[in-house]
């Protein structure tokens, strides 16, 4: 894969891409929509599922599960998500539960070998999402690490030998697309390894930054590297000093002024630098009315994810994270996302 075309770069605290504003000179209902990065959770683009006793949970009507056929079905929606003013996928290199949340996960869905190396399959089916994504202007959100699953890595040097490899394998290919995320909500106590846990997980940011620098064509010359928190907390001291993108999750806050609480709280809190601030993960709707989470993001200068589950007894066209995945704007929900993100966006 030859370089990017697409290259995001933090300005202050918002974004650019190729130099310009994202939604350049956008605004909405009197709300500044420019620099900001909206996104849906796409966390299991890229997995699949070496556990026999629970790969066939996946399977399609038509067929078995086939990791495949899942990656490129997105890709062929990555135009009609474009044309609806998305800008941004979040995925990540060890899932997330397909089941939406569940505390059990038997399954094994993570793209790193025990040694911390990328697994191929894995490789191969990401540097086609990257590509894709380019071609329609559009970035990547990239997790490394997910709790449950981070019990397949051996050890901590392990786990700092899969950062390393990631960002070679990212500066390697060009991929000024990406920003990284180091681990999904790191807050929360499931991971098998303290190193990616919020009280330090600032020394994986700045490994993945250290690695990266002097050799990406971009302004900071290197990958911008956050890492995802549930909160509803200011992020802590460590990870504010150092993250070059803040990435909360809207899971735990109930309500729109909740966010604008929570982003309130990062803004004035000692340690924020003025870092642009993307929620790339919230499962709270509520799209045709006056007021929800994603308008009061939008508000308060912050970006927004879609966080999209099959609940019980939905039908496979519902969530985008329920393997398997149906990839089109089929659901009610979907319509609503994207029907409300086209309109703010004007796209």
């Amino acid at each position: 894969m030859a370089q990017t075309a697409t290259v995001i770069a933090a300005d202050g605290d918002r974004f650019r891409i190729n130099g310009k504003p994202t939604y350049a000179g956008r605004t909405w209902r009197g709300m500044r929509i420019d620099g900001l990065l909206l996104n849906s959770r796409m966390a299991n683009a890229i997995v699949d599922d070496e556990n026999p006793a629970t790969r066939g949970a996946w399977s399609y009507a038509d067929s078995d599960w086939d990791a495949e056929r899942n990656t490129r079905e997105l890709i062929a929606a990555l135009p009609e998500y474009r044309r609806h003013g998305l800008l941004a996928l979040a995925v990540n290199l060890s899932g997330g539960s397909p089941q939406g949340y569940s505390w059990h996960q038997p399954w094994h869905i993570c793209g790193f070998t025990a040694e911390g190396a990328l697994k191929p399959d894995y490789a191969a089916r990401l540097e086609k999402l990257i590509a894709a994504a380019d071609a329609q202007g559009m970035v990547l959100i990239l997790g490394l690490f997910y709790g449950r699953q981070s019990h397949r890595l051996r050890d901590e040097n392990v786990v700092r030998a899969a950062v390393a490899a990631t960002v070679d394998w990212l500066v390697e290919r060009g991929a000024c697309n990406v920003l990284l995320e180091i681990g999904n909500e790191v807050d929360l106590p499931v991971f098998s390894h303290a190193v990616i846990g919020a009280a330090r997980c600032h020394e994986l940011i700045a490994l993945a930054q250290q690695r990266s620098a002097g050799r990406l064509p971009t302004p900071a010359g290197r990958l911008l590297v956050g890492t995802s928190l549930v909160g509803p907390a200011a992020p802590p001291d460590n990870i504010l000093a150092v993250a070059d993108i803040l990435l909360p999750h809207g899971n735990r806050i109930e309500t729109p002024d909740g966010i604008r609480l929570h982003v309130l709280r990062t803004r004035i809190a000692p340690g924020y630098r003025g870092q642009p601030i993307t929620f790339n993960e919230d499962d709270h709707y509520d799209f045709a009315a006056p007021d929800n989470n994603l308008l009061a993001a939008i508000d308060s200068g912050a970006g927004w994810g879609f966080f999209d589950y099959r609940r019980i007894r939905e039908r496979f066209e519902d969530g985008f994270q329920s393997l398997p995945v149906d990839w089109s704007i089929r659901s009610a929900r979907k319509r609503a996302f994207f029907a409300l993100l086209k309109e703010v966006t004007g796209a």
